[in-house]
């Protein structure tokens, strides 16, 4: 129904507007003529003034030059109320005026007739615009003629008319309330008007119009008249006076045909489309309820709702409803074997991923710890081999020498788990406060014996570097992890950058505050990475490098390290472009520790000393070690056993304790309490690995293993 009714309401539309466009035009032309017409009415007004004034030039007095004569004609031919008669000589001064005295001091005109017989000849007939009569105290319009006694021009005789005369002519035209005629002079201003006459008589119209008049003798100008009215105008100039008739009319007028079309038209529409509307409700109950049914239930199909047949009594429908329902049905067995196949089939994915990646880890692990337990072993059998022999053999100097193996085999494992603790929290009881560049010179010999030949090591670092508080064996694993990395990206050789320098953080970058920092690059020329091997370069026990040639701890280690110092490590790379490793180490605080001196104090004036360390073997031995050197040494076995000690009033100087403990009191609370309560007791923590922080005020820390000299160096520290 709509695609016929909208296809014919469109055309309904367009020849209501073609008709009112017609009706429009034929308006404008009315219009138009209209105002013609009244242009020539107003001349031919001017034409019966003019033959009443040629009937008085005519006059045997006026031929004679008998001006009194013709001055009483005058009066009673054209009374004061209708007009004025005026006789000029050539040169414009008056020698009457009818509206005075015969002979009375002429009075000075003001109208224009003058001005326009200079521009229309001597001979010509005249009308003046509008003006001001000095002796009538009115607007006026002037007629002029000229007077001719036998070939010679001798007067002018003119015919002064109050702008009232001329009102009612358009006033009788019989045009709306609202419309408007008004009657303009040359130069815009009004002479006469339909309405409100006396309120706008002599005001000028609106510069566009002038301008359109100006332009055209007839025409339509679009705008707004003198009373603020937005008008259509139709003008006509008038020939012979030069005046301009306007016919104003609202457009609100004009558009009212168009308007009243409109509003049928609607009108009609809404009453053919609610027949419409209520003829499709009725079509609908019958024909259209079935598909809104089916369409509902294909809606419930598409969203794996179940869908229950229905019966519309329409055989087609209800058969396609069936349809629907029974697809529905398979649909639903169908996905939900789908989804148990493929939650078994993740699943199974899942647990082969889990396996993989647990035999990676696993393998990795196996190799690290294989290689660790390899070396420990030897440090083992070295200790060994030279305890049994110190037991064999009674001489001195060669007991010494195998101590002295022992000391080197213990600095071994020292070494070898300081790079195990990579991976762990740092240590506060092995950072130092160092120089980057005086840890480098340590390092570098140990670095070019790990690059072969075939790779050139430049080095650029900078003078007066910013010290680092950082645990110098960590940076000593991670420059060597880094160079061998690069060492295994260049296997044919190439150009290894190390640099460092100062670096002052305006911005943070990488979750970096603001700040100084040093900065260590080192830049390769080997074969660089992938974007996917970049985004897991820095994955424990990830590598691409052959079983038997690494462990995918290097990256890591070097990662944790600069992590736990406080700093950041970044990577770039691009395969064929290298690689670029930038480590920044925040600068050192200004009252940073610095290493320890040597002890110079003896074991007397240390004073008694209380050990706590749960392994009975290392509790024995530091005992009787710190016995030997002369110290006056009590053994506890837990935090809890020396708070019993102290409590008991055992003569204590200092309380040397290992921090992981059993019981409730481990070495960090067993410090609190002898800081709280035994002010002037002295705490040393030892520790070969903790989780925990240690920020207690005066408290000193070692690192395990420790010998007797750093023991009695964090004795004598104040």
């Amino acid at each position: 129904m709509l695609s016929i009714l909208l296809p014919a309401f469109a055309i309904a539309s367009v020849a209501v507007w073609y008709v009112y466009k017609e009706q429009r035009a034929a308006e404008v032309a009315g219009m138009q003529e209209a105002a013609r017409a009244l242009a020539l009415l107003a001349d031919r007004e001017l034409q019966t003034k003019e033959a009443v004034l040629r009937t008085l030039a005519a006059s045997p007095a006026m031929q004679e030059g008998d001006l009194a004569s013709v001055y009483r004609h005058a009066r009673a031919l054209v009374p004061a109320a209708e007009g004025t008669i005026v006789v000029h000589d050539l040169t414009g001064r008056q020698l009457f005026n009818t509206r005075q005295p015969y002979g009375s001091p002429p009075a000075v005109g003001r109208s224009n007739l003058m001005l326009l017989r200079q521009a229309a000849g001597p001979r010509a007939t005249v009308v003046s615009d509008l003006f001001h009569a000095p002796v009538g105290k009115r607007y006026d319009v002037a007629l002029q003629i000229p007077v001719v006694v036998g070939d010679a021009l001798r007067y002018y005789l003119s015919m002064g008319l109050a702008v009232e005369r001329v009102a009612p002519l358009l006033g009788q035209q019989g045009v709306p309330a609202n419309w408007v005629v008004s009657l303009l002079d040359r130069r815009g201003t009004v002479i006469a008007r339909s309405r409100d006459a006396a309120r706008y008589i002599g005001r000028q119209v609106s510069p566009g119009l002038r301008a359109r008049i100006a332009a055209s003798p007839a025409g339509v100008h679009h705008g707004v008249r003198l009373d603020g009215t937005a008008t259509v105008a139709f003008y006509s100039r008038a020939p012979m006076s030069g005046w301009t008739v306007v016919m104003s009319v609202p457009v609100a007028e004009m558009r009212r045909p168009a308007f009243v079309a409109a509003a049928g038209l609607g009108l009609l529409v809404s009453v053919v489309l609610l027949l419409a509307i209520g003829a499709a409700r009725i079509y609908a109950r019958g024909t259209a309820a079935p598909i809104e049914q089916l369409r509902q239930a294909a809606e419930r199909l598409g969203r794996d709702e179940p869908v229950t047949p229905f019966a519309s009594g329409v055989t087609e429908a209800d058969a396609v409803s069936a349809a629907l329902a029974d697809a529905s049905a398979r649909i639903r067995d169908s996905k939900a074997h789908l989804e148990r196949r493929v939650t078994e089939a993740v699943a199974a994915a899942e647990r082969a991923q889990r396996a993989l990646l647990q035999g990676q880890k696993l393998e990795a692990l196996g190799r690290l710890t294989a290689g660790i337990a390899h070396d420990f072993n030897n440090i083992l059998q070295t200790l060994s081999g030279a305890l049994q022999l110190i037991g064999l053999t009674d001489d001195r100097a060669r007991v010494q020498a195998l101590a002295a193996t022992c000391q080197k085999a213990i600095g071994r494992a020292t070494t070898l788990t300081g790079q195990m603790r990579a991976f762990g929290t740092v240590q506060d009881a092995r950072l130092e406060t160092v120089q980057p560049d005086q840890a480098l010179a340590s390092t570098l010999p140990m670095l070019r014996s790990a690059l072969p030949g075939t790779v050139q090591l430049e080095l650029d670092v900078a003078p007066g570097l910013w010290a680092v508080t950082i645990d110098p064996l960590q940076l000593e694993l991670a420059l060597l992890n880094l160079v061998i990395n690069a060492r295994d990206a260049m296997p044919d050789g190439g150009r290894l950058y190390l640099a460092m320098r100062n670096e002052q953080l305006a911005q943070g970058a990488q979750g970096l505050a603001p700040g100084p920092y040093v900065r260590i690059e080192l830049r390769d020329s080997g074969t660089g990475m992938t974007p996917e091997t970049l985004a897991r370069a820095l994955e424990p026990f990830f590598t691409t490098k052959p079983v038997d040639k690494g462990t995918g701890l290097g990256l890591p280690q070097a990662y944790a390290f600069a992590t736990q110092s406080g700093g950041m490590l970044a990577m770039q790379s691009a395969p064929g472009a290298g690689t670029t490793v930038t480590i920044r180490l925040p600068r050192a605080a200004a009252n940073g520790a610095a290493p320890a001196a040597a002890a110079s104090m003896s074991a007397a004036a240390a004073g008694p000393i209380l050990f706590v360390d749960d392994d009975p073997l290392v509790r024995a031995t530091m005992v009787e070690a710190l016995t030997v050197a002369g110290f006056d040494v009590t053994a506890a076995a837990s935090g809890d056993e020396a708070l019993a000690r102290l409590e008991a009033g055992c003569p204590v100087r200092h309380v040397v304790s290992d921090i992981v403990m059993p019981g409730t009191l481990d070495g960090i609370g067993l410090a609190n309490v002898v800081a709280e309560r035994f002010p002037d007791v002295r705490v040393v923590l030892a520790t070969g690995h903790t989780e925990r922080r240690v920020s207690l005020p005066g408290v000193r820390l070692l690192a395990k293993p420790y010998d007797i000299a750093q023991l009695f160096a964090a004795l004598e520290q104040r």
